[in-house]
């Protein structure tokens, strides 16, 4: 664990900003929280392996403060589980909640493709396309991570162009619930392939506005993606 730690750490987080101004102990807590998420969806901190305070601390040069925000919003999200007087530990991933979390996400995916395909303004198409581009990119260049990255900000993106707020709250907590799982299964160069595949025809069927392809297109793509990380889960059992 240590040399994973050792990769990441943010050189320019300092322990004197837990002192500063409230906006900068906020920014100090954020830096920690986005690491440590980065960590964890990435798996460089794999399900059920423990973390202590002590080596967080080191590693980010933070004091307790940021570090325990950081925690408790990581516990929020369901990614640690907090362990009084012991630390923390990653969750681990359970199967079963991974098949009920896609049947609701895929319902929500059709509902969100009618209503980008109506309410998408010129500007957010363009942008959605120059992600993509962008998403493509890196898969042409077999960069999995950075292709990863692009592919959640897209998915984030759409649910936002969609404009309903309880929408984006439902997506928001679901995605992150099932972020680890769905980043390996994007791992695996067949479903890679897919996947890559899947988001040409939505950005197709959003550039033609067609919000029964697009609510198709993005229903498809869920539960495929759904399939191949329930499929891979099973295998590891």
């Amino acid at each position: 664990m240590d040399d994973v730690f050792n990769r990441v750490t943010p050189n320019t987080l300092d322990d004197s900003a837990t002192r500063a101004s409230p906006m900068e102990r906020l920014s100090l807590f954020e830096i920690v929280t986005q690491h440590l998420r980065e960590m964890i969806l990435e798996g460089e901190l794999s399900p059920g392996s423990r973390i202590s305070e002590k080596q967080l601390c080191d590693t980010f040069d933070v004091s307790r403060t940021p570090l325990r925000e950081a925690l408790k919003v990581l516990a929020r999200e369901g990614l640690i589980e907090l362990l009084p007087n012991r630390g923390a530990k990653v969750t681990e991933i359970d199967p079963q909640e991974v098949v009920d979390l896609f049947e609701v996400m895929v319902v929500l995916e059709g509902l969100s493709g009618r209503l980008i395909a109506s309410r998408a303004k010129e500007t957010d198409i363009e942008e959605i396309r120059s992600l993509h581009q962008r998403m493509m990119g890196h898969y042409q260049r077999h960069e999995r991570v950075k292709y990863f990255k692009i592919n959640q900000q897209i998915h984030r993106r759409l649910t936002e162009i969609a404009d309903n707020s309880v929408l984006l709250e439902f997506e928001g907590s679901l995605t992150l619930r099932i972020a680890r799982a769905r980043y390996a299964a994007n791992m695996y160069l067949g479903r890679w392939k897919e996947s890559a595949r899947e988001h040409e025809h939505i950005l197709a069927a959003l550039e033609s506005r067609d919000g029964d392809m697009l609510s198709i297109a993005m229903r498809l793509h869920m539960r495929k993606t759904g399939d191949a990380i329930i499929q891979e889960l099973q295998n590891n059992v």
